[in-house]
Parts: C-alpha cells; structure tokens; sequence
C-alpha cells in the first residue's frame, strides 16, 4: 500500500490518542479494519492480509532486495514493450474481504485490453494475471497459504523464486489449480498468459542476468508477442 512520507514518528501511544488501534502482526481483521489501521501508520512500509491475518515483515535485506529487483527489472521491460499491460512492484491487491496482499511484483492485462482485474479507488481489484514473490525468508507462506490464495482467487500463473535454495517455481493455473508450468532442457519457461515473457530460470540462478534479459528480448521478437500486442490493441479499441 502506497505511504505517505514524513518527518514525524508516529508512535503507537500517538496512534492510540487518534482512536485507530495500532496494527500488529498476528491481528485477525476483516479487509475494511486493516486498511484503516495501516493508513493511520505510515510509517509502516510493508502489511498483508491473509486469510484475515496481519503479516508484517521484518526490514528487507540484500538477500531479497537483490532477487526481487532483477525480476521486476524483468517484468519492466516486458511492460515497455507491450502496450495494455501493466507490471507494478509491492503494489497493494484487494483480492477479496480477507484478502490484501502486497506482492513483490506482478504483471496485468489493463482493464480496458479486457484484463481480469480493475481499478478499485488507487488500488488494484482482483487477481492479476501474473504475480511474483521473493521467498527469501517466507518459503513456507509464498508456498502454501499465499499460493492457496492466489489459486483460489483466480491468479492465472504464480512465480516464487526460492533464494535459498536456488530454485525458482513457475506455476500456471489449471481447472483451478496451480501445476508447473513445463520447462526445456536447458532450463528455460515461458508464460503462456503473456507471450513473450521467456525466463531463462537457469541464468537467473547463475547470476547471468545479461542472459535472462537476452532471453527476454528474443521473446519480445517473437510472432506470438507481436499477435499479443495486437490482440490487446484491438481489445482496447473495442472498450472505447
């Protein structure tokens, strides 16, 4: 969720004092309750809402700040060259009334291009299509509870870059569950949501990310991403 930058501290007595209860981790709240109380703390960067619990990560370290830079580097430039997408980093998605989740990144079809998600006030509504988590310290939540809820609520493929085991899992949805996509020999996927979007998974592992973008820019080159841009093209005139 979006914060507003400020000099002042805001302790929890000062948020007492402005009858919104502090917000901590653990609290079991309805969607309405844990905007309210998130918005009253700026000084909060980071909270989710899963499964109506709060979680509050710990200060983001190199281990995942490194990690999740190189992938919405990667989900950028796709977004620069594929107009009526959308790729957005740490972005607050109200997914459903127990449900607010702030991924490290995602990429979505725009509303107007028929996308699956909306606008809903300065957030994001829905699932969108594709959505990326760092699971540096988090394995056990990106995996089970938030892949459960990325399932359950439509997500169409799920990218979850385990960085302590070096191993990335590229998930496509499938009669409404996630199976993994299907990978080449030489360790290479590519969405079948977003034409186009090829992972080198085995450079990216390696730290060979001129290989990844390489790898990226022959997909943006291909026939099927030049139909998809055209396809959203037409979408978007149509919508108007």
């Amino acid at each position: 969720m979006a914060t507003v930058e400020s000099s002042t501290v805001i302790s929890p007595a000062m948020t007492a004092r402005a009858g919104v209860p502090e917000l901590c981790a653990g609290d079991q709240l309805t969607r309405a309750e844990f905007e309210r109380r998130y918005s009253a703390m700026p000084n909060v960067k980071k909270a989710e809402l899963i499964e109506g619990e709060v979680y509050m990560p710990s200060p983001v370290s190199r281990k995942h700040a490194g990690p999740q830079a190189k992938i919405i580097t990667w989900l950028g430039y796709y977004w620069s060259a594929t107009q009526g997408v959308e790729s957005c980093d740490n972005a607050t998605v109200r997914l459903d009334l127990e449900n607010e989740p702030q991924p490290d990144g995602f990429l979505r079809i725009l509303p107007q291009c028929g996308g699956q998600s909306w606008d809903d006030d300065e957030f994001v509504g829905g699932a969108p299509e594709l959505v990326a988590e760092i699971a540096a310290s988090s394995v056990s939540i990106d995996l089970h509870k938030k892949l459960r809820v990325y399932q359950r609520n439509g997500v169409r493929e799920y990218l979850v870059w385990r960085v302590s085991d070096l191993a990335i899992d590229w998930f496509g949805l499938r009669e409404g569950r996630f199976e993994r996509l299907p990978s080449s020999d030489a360790g290479g996927c590519r969405s079948e949501v977003f034409p186009g979007l090829w992972l080198d998974s085995a450079a990216l592992l390696r730290g060979d990310f001129a290989r990844v973008m390489a790898v990226l820019q022959e997909g943006i080159a291909s026939p099927e991403h030049a139909a998809f841009v055209a396809k959203l093209a037409g979408a978007s005139v149509g919508a108007k």
